[in-house]
């Protein structure tokens, strides 16, 4: 992986007005505000290849409410199949995931397409809580091979202006992280009473 497009991506998340324009130079100016919200709500991206960290991939976002480790990948082809080195990231990515309760994300660029060329997919680890859990239902996993096997089809990713659209709307957006673990809890919280109601005897009941 050229560290050309790991530094796109990383001034991208790191919140750099230059970097968005950059990636978003050809895209609609719907999908250009949806990538700029990241220059508020930047996070700190930390270059990890080299470390001798397996599983760390090749770089690590983070901010107070959330961390994720990329694999960078880029490519000509829209399909990437993991075999050899390739395979061996994606399992050292899943299995530190698992440990460590984390959401391994891969980040594939499209090469010589117009518009938004980054993909974004998430490591199925089956081991996400809280937070991560709402973002699991947002960012697809990695597609299976007929036989059951993770690789990367661009076509079937996450835009990059929608995860950041995802991770960095505002509190005060209905569609932002915040206001659906809000929504969650608030279901949760009518659920459990509607039990509680009926678990109580009539004479108990308001």
């Amino acid at each position: 992986m050229s560290s050309q497009y790991e530094r796109e991506l990383r001034a991208v998340l790191a919140g750099s007005t230059a970097g968005v324009k950059a990636v978003t130079r050809s895209c609609d100016d719907m999908t250009t505000a949806s990538a700029m919200q990241v220059v508020d709500r930047p996070f700190l991206v930390v270059r990890a290849a080299g470390s001798g960290m397996d599983g760390s991939g090749d770089l690590l976002a983070l901010r107070g409410d959330m961390c994720f480790p990329i694999e960078v990948k880029s490519c000509k082809v829209s399909k990437l199949y993991l075999s050899g080195r390739t395979w061996t990231q994606y399992e050292e990515m899943r299995d530190e995931g698992i440990r460590c309760q984390l959401m391994p994300l891969y980040a594939y660029r499209l090469k010589g397409v117009r518009g938004d060329s980054w993909r974004i997919f998430r490591v199925e680890t089956n081991t996400n809580a809280g937070r991560m859990n709402l973002l699991k239902r947002r960012i697809p996993a990695l597609p299976l091979t007929r036989n059951g096997k993770p690789f990367l089809d661009w076509q079937q990713g996450l835009p990059l202006h929608k995860f950041i659209d995802i991770v960095c709307r505002t509190n005060s957006t209905k569609d932002s992280i915040e206001a659906l673990e809000q929504r969650v809890k608030e279901f949760d919280r009518i659920i459990e009473d509607n039990h509680l109601s009926v678990a109580l005897p009539l004479t108990d009941r308001a």
